[in-house]
């Protein structure tokens, strides 16, 4: 093989290649964004790149020949003997994290990459080091993490108040359930005593009516919740909405001797707003107030036109809130533990209905207190209806038809025989004849039979459910003509709808509330053939 002479002059030992390979080495590990460092196996700096200068903030003149112990924290010099221990074995340390110091003072967090340099015998003679700033990432692991504890921290704080919520719900229910039991077994004992049998019907009755509430109260929050509430708005009057609300808590103020006093603007207040569910929003602001304030106390309910909006605040005299909880007084399952919460009772969820049908209204509603056994106030705020120059038409007071005295056949449908048994009874007493079925086919075969006027279909029965069975009695000619109402604990929105592409010309949910299904049977045909 030829071998080609270096120029003259040039000394023979020299690579063009090589140099060039070297440069461009050189000129890498320069520019890298990484401080790239070399030390002896003594830990003094032989090499250090612009990189580490960036990081650092030594120039290259301020640290080689120095101990690399002058980027190390003092507590974790140790952890440098142990590095150089483990280079001297010939280890290569990869993504190793740890702290380092800068010039300045601040502390960095590094991943440093470590590897044993040789002599050409083989020997370790120093070490190469790497070192990557990971700060930003570090801290944004940090700050991750801490929002992973903060978010498991609320979850926790949600569970305990749910497992709170459960148990009071579960007391809560119990509370109405026992004077419904001692009811049952005092009429069954005094059934000779009309006035004992009479007072008991009305412990009853108002025991009933409670937890419909409750159930009703949870219905609500839960439909609001998942965006399943469809308000009914129309052009309302401030003052017949809070004539309804004061009419519904009227009761509860009178047994607790409690004194109201409601302030109204002289002027009209018009709103665009769905005039039951505003006024569910005061009647729980006020039940709240009648409940939390001693026997006797006070309460103001007073609406101010503010511009556009109109504020309405009620404000009572009673135990006030404490401090802590007023932040979360309207987040469902929150309980505040009020000096008379044990001896009033209660869920704790009305509040949370109350802003979420503020809310829906696109109002606000806040409460303040000045502290515990000072009382507190509600404050709702709404937008008003621009003044138009029509008179407003006049509140209508509705009335239930009188069914008193109609005869019609009755086919009552419930899987619970209970259920069905009483219902049976109650309409068997009003003048109608009735039949029962417990299953969907049962149903059918019945209608078929007896050929009722009104059907009162349970939905959730086993076997044929009472959707399908609707359907099947209303594919016969025989059953076309008949009315089918669903009487049923399912009560959302889509429920009703179920029920009436099935066919039925009613939707009623247990408890029934007689009225109700009174007007519903009063626009039936009357009487029997």
């Amino acid at each position: 093989m030829d071998v080609v002479a270096p120029p003259d002059g040039m000394d023979p030992g020299f690579d063009p290649l090589a140099d060039r390979i070297q440069a461009r080495l050189a000129a890498i590990v320069e520019s890298s964004d990484d401080a790239i460092i070399s030390k002896t196996l003594d830990g003094v700096i032989r090499t250090w790149n612009a990189g580490a200068e960036r990081i650092f903030g030594y120039r290259a003149v301020e640290a080689i020949g120095r101990s690399i112990t002058l980027i190390i924290p003092t507590e974790l010099l140790d952890e440098e003997q142990e590095i150089l221990a483990r280079l001297s074995q010939g280890q290569r340390i990869d993504h190793y994290e740890t702290v380092r110091m800068a010039k300045d003072g601040r502390r960095i967090n590094v991943s440093l990459t470590v590897s044993p340099i040789r002599d050409a015998g083989g020997r370790i003679i120093g070490a190469s080091k790497v070192a990557r700033d990971v700060t930003e990432r570090r801290q944004a692991e940090e700050a991750l993490l801490a929002e992973r504890r903060k978010a498991l921290e609320v979850l926790e704080e949600a569970d305990r108040r749910k497992d709170d919520f459960l148990a009071l719900l579960a007391h809560e229910l119990r509370n109405p359930l026992a004077p419904l039991r001692n009811g049952l077994e005092v009429m069954r004992l005094a059934a000779g005593d009309a006035t004992a049998v009479a007072k008991m019907r009305d412990v009853m009755d108002r025991q009933l009516s409670h937890m419909v509430r409750l159930v009703d109260d949870l219905l609500d929050v839960s439909r609001i919740s998942r965006n399943k509430m469809e308000l009914r708005r129309s052009r309302v009057l401030l003052a017949d909405v809070i004539s309804s609300a004061v009419e519904t808590t009227q009761p509860a103020l009178v047994a607790a001797g409690h004194q109201l006093t409601v302030s109204l603007p002289p002027e009209p207040i018009h709103l665009d707003a769905d005039l039951t569910r505003l006024a569910q929003v005061f009647s729980n602001l006020l039940n709240n107030s009648a409940k939390y304030t001693a026997r006797g106390g006070h309460i103001r309910l007073t609406a101010t036109r503010e511009g556009g909006q109109v504020s309405v605040a009620v404000q009572d005299d009673g135990v006030g809130i404490p401090a802590f909880a007023l932040p979360n007084i309207f987040e469902m399952f929150s309980q505040v533990d009020r000096s008379i919460e044990r001896s009033t009772g209660g869920l704790g969820i009305g509040l949370a209905l109350v802003k979420g049908l503020v809310e829906m209204h696109g109002g606000t509603v806040e409460a303040a207190s000045p502290g515990q056994g000072k009382g507190s106030t509600f404050t709702v705020r709404l937008e008003v209806l621009k003044d138009r120059t029509e008179t407003p038409p006049g509140t209508l007071a509705l009335e239930y038809p009188d069914s008193a005295g109609l005869r019609r056949r009755i086919l009552v449908v419930d899987d619970n025989r209970d259920s069905a048994d009483s219902m049976a009874m109650m309409l068997q007493l009003q003048g109608n004849e009735v039949r029962t079925a417990h299953d969907g086919f049962a149903a059918i075969e019945l209608a078929e039979q007896f050929r009722p006027q009104v059907i009162l279909m349970d939905i959730g029965m086993p076997k044929l459910n009472g959707y399908e069975a609707t359907r099947r009695i209303r594919e016969q000619l025989w059953g076309q003509d008949m009315a089918v109402i669903a009487l049923t604990g399912w009560g959302q929105e889509e429920d009703r709808a179920r029920s009436k592409e099935a066919g039925c010309a009613g939707h009623l949910v247990k408890p029934v509330n007689v009225p109700d299904l009174e007007a519903l049977l009063a626009e039936l045909p009357q009487e029997c053939e």
